[in-house]
């Protein structure tokens, strides 16, 4: 998904295989954007797979910063949290060590591909279960 900042930006869903950049969209949020298009914010579904280029670059503090930390793992699944409060940010990715980093607290710059989408949901049970999974509260 587009975090709420986004919404004014000019957007498009994921897809297999998109090239993606971070961003910082000058909406008061970081996102992905399409790589051929860097103006272009591009939605990510919760449950999406994706693999960076290098160890993932986080912004440390307001106080410092030039200094970044350095996640070591070059994959992550997308996620959204605390969708219970409106005016915060949602999208965030969830590394293998199960530590998950707010996307707008990356560095600007990072290159990642999506590797897989999450299934469609066929039920409505289905869905429900989807929901859940991907979303962490």
């Amino acid at each position: 998904m587009c975090d709420y900042s986004l919404h004014s930006i000019k957007s498009r869903p994921a897809k297999i295989g998109d090239k993606l950049t971070t961003r910082d969209f000058g909406t008061g949020t970081r996102g992905f954007a399409a790589s051929e298009n860097l103006s272009v914010a591009v939605c990510v579904p919760p449950g999406t797979e994706l693999a960076f280029a290098h160890g993932v670059k986080r912004r440390l503090a307001r106080l410092w910063p030039w200094q970044d930390q350095v996640i070591e793992h070059t994959t992550a699944i997308f996620r959204q949290i605390n969708k219970e409060k409106m005016a915060v940010h949602h999208d965030a990715l969830e590394f293998p060590d199960g530590q998950i980093v707010l996307l707008t607290s990356l560095s600007e710059g990072q290159q990642a591909a999506v590797l897989q989408l999450p299934a469609e949901a066929k039920t409505a049970v289905e869905a429900e279960v989807q929901r859940r999974v991907a979303y962490i509260g």
